[in-house]
C-alpha cells in the first residue's frame, strides 16, 4: 500500500505542480492585461485548488504510513531525511494555506481586476514554496 501511495503522490505532483502553474499564470496575465473575469478563470483556479489539496490529503496518508516517517523525529541532522520529514510537508501545508486564502479572497471580490490580484499573489506564492521543498534528488 506504501508503494502504491508513494507512487500516487509522486506522479499527482505534476499535474497539480502543472494546474498551479497555470492558474498563477492565468491570474497574473488577467490581472496585468486588466482582462475580465470568466468562468474559464474560475475554473483554471478552481482545478488548481482541488489539484494541491488532493495532493495535501495524499501526502498526510503517505506521511502516516510511511516507514521513514516514524523514525525521523530523532534523525534531523540528516538533511535528505530532515527534507522529506518535516520541511516538505510543513511547507507544502503553508502553500496550500496562502492557495486556498487566494480562493477565499476571490470569491468576495468584487471586479475582475480584483478577483485577478486575489488568486495571482498568493497562488505564485503558493506555486514558489511547493518548488522550494520538493525532495528533487527523488523525482530525478
Amino acid at each position: 500500500m506504501y508503494h502504491f501511495i508513494q507512487k500516487f503522490h509522486s506522479g499527482w505532483a505534476y499535474l497539480a505542480l502543472l494546474l498551479l502553474f497555470v492558474a498563477s499564470i492565468n491570474s497574473l496575465v488577467g490581472y496585468l492585461k486588466k482582462k475580465e473575469f470568466t468562468p474559464k478563470d474560475r475554473k483554471i483556479a478552481l482545478f488548481a485548488l482541488i489539484a494541491m489539496h488532493i495532493q495535501l490529503v495524499v501526502g498526510l496518508i503517505l506521511y502516516f504510513v510511511s516507514p521513514y516517517g516514524k523514525e525521523s523525529f530523532g534523525l534531523m541532522h540528516d538533511a535528505d531525511l530532515r527534507l522529506t520529514s518535516l520541511e516538505h510537508p510543513l511547507v507544502n501545508i503553508i502553500a496550500i494555506v496562502f492557495i486556498t486564502i487566494g480562493w477565499s479572497r476571490h470569491k468576495k471580490a468584487a471586479t475582475s481586476e480584483a478577483k485577478f490580484k486575489a488568486l495571482y499573489l498568493p497562488y505564485i506564492i503558493g506555486l514558489l514554496l511547493v518548488l522550494s521543498r520538493i525532495p528533487w534528488k527523488l523525482w530525478f
